[in-house]
């Protein structure tokens, strides 16, 4: 008989809370759940006012993965949702995780949390600027650090501060707080940063999705300012061999940054971070601190 509980006066049907989701540690499902309900906290204000569009992983990562930006069948309707439209689907709608209960009922479906750079209610207006620093191998998240460290310096220099996480991955996202303004001209901005980097680091970046560009270079994906991109959240869980979070670091954690297991951070990892730090990126849930885009 599947359990339900209680969260804030919403029952929650939490299903399979024994299975083994990450083999490689044996992590599982009842704590891919108390790891989001210790995070919430934080990973709330990231994504509460945002379509959150799901990377769903119920067998684990080794099973089948899908991608899916529409409510999953059997939502409950106190779940929160807002209008997406998109070309082909005119009248479609995306859960906003609004609230704790709708944080556990998504974990409980096994899932990545992303999220695009605008709130919800206008997709061509966007408040934040991302930029995804991908390596490609052998370069590591140590030559995404030394990257994010010029990008930081040239965002500031346009009098915007850039906060930093790891992807959870295998690299480094970047982001920084605007006042509200279009979507398509932070698009334009992050394609010129991203240029611009290329051409003072032509031997470590490269600015173009090419694979056949990108051995031993970083990628400066700045595509994920468009519209009908998603990132993932901060404090997700990602869908790797092991529990790894896309979890934020300081600045101090990247400049030191000399190997890949410097900056990887497991489930109870960032969470104990989190008790300690607080939510390094918590300014940017903050309209005071926006920047404005030159």
């Amino acid at each position: 008989m599947t359990p339900i509980t209680m969260v804030e006066g919403r029952r929650i049907a939490l299903s399979n809370l024994d299975k083994v989701i990450y083999p490689e540690t044996g992590f599982t499902k009842g704590e891919v759940l108390h790891y989001y309900a210790t995070v919430a906290g934080a990973l709330l204000p990231h994504v509460q006012d945002r379509p959150v569009s799901f990377l769903r992983y119920p067998d684990g990562p080794d099973g089948q993965l899908f991608f899916t930006k529409n409510p999953p069948p059997g939502t409950p309707a106190w779940v929160m949702t807002t209008p997406v439209p998109r070309s082909e689907e005119p009248a479609a709608r995306q859960v906003v995780v609004a609230d704790l209960p709708t944080l556990m009922w998504a974990a409980n479906l096994v899932v990545e949390f992303h999220v695009p750079q605008w709130t919800a209610g206008d997709p061509a207006v966007a408040d934040r600027l991302v930029l995804d620093l991908d390596p490609g191998p052998p370069a590591t998240v140590v030559e995404c650090c030394r990257v994010a460290m010029w990008l930081r310096e040239r965002l500031a220099a346009d009098g915007l501060e850039a906060y930093a996480k790891t992807s959870g991955s295998k690299g480094l996202h970047l982001s920084a707080r605007l006042e509200p303004v279009a979507s398509s001209d932070v698009s334009a901005y992050a394609k010129e940063l991203a240029q611009e980097a290329e051409a003072a680091l032509p031997d470590l970046v490269v600015h173009r999705m090419t694979k056949a560009l990108r051995p031993g270079k970083v990628f400066v994906d700045h595509s994920q300012n468009a519209a009908a991109k998603t990132t993932a959240a901060p404090y997700t869980l990602r869908a790797r061999s092991r529990p790894t979070v896309s979890a934020p670091v300081t600045w101090t954690e990247v400049k030191a940054c000399r190997t890949p297991a410097g900056l990887t951070f497991l489930a109870d990892e960032a969470a104990a971070r989190l008790g300690r730090d607080g939510d390094l990126w918590a300014p940017l849930t903050d309209p005071e601190r926006a920047g404005r885009l030159p």
